[in-house]
């Protein structure tokens, strides 16, 4: 899981898992990319057998990352995006929800 500047650091580390050789079948169980730096750092593609384990959430009016830049890069990847309406980066009044849809993911 990663959050913000989080979610750079975990595509990364997903990529260095693959380069490596590991099975991310058997070493990766779900992902979640909340809030994603997308535009502000170079965040790496995901694998394609990661896809369906991944979510990633991304406020509408997010007034640090524009939902626009996380689009351009999840969309070469047909990497769905889950939008929280009205949200800010920091999600406030709605982290029930946001934890809500990651444990739901979770489970």
């Amino acid at each position: 899981a990663g959050f913000s500047f989080g979610t750079f650091c975990a595509t990364h580390a997903l990529q260095a898992l693959a380069a490596g050789g590991r099975n991310l079948d058997a070493d990766i169980g779900r992902i979640a990319l909340i809030g994603s730096a997308a535009g502000k750092f170079a965040l790496a593609p995901l694998a394609p057998e990661l896809h369906n384990r991944t979510l990633t959430l991304h406020a509408e009016a997010d007034d640090v990352v524009a939902l626009s830049a996380v689009m351009d890069w999840a969309r070469p990847q047909s990497l769905p995006v889950t939008v929280v309406p009205a949200g800010s980066h920091f999600f406030h009044g709605q982290l029930p929800l946001l934890k809500n849809l990651v444990l739901r993911h979770l489970a």
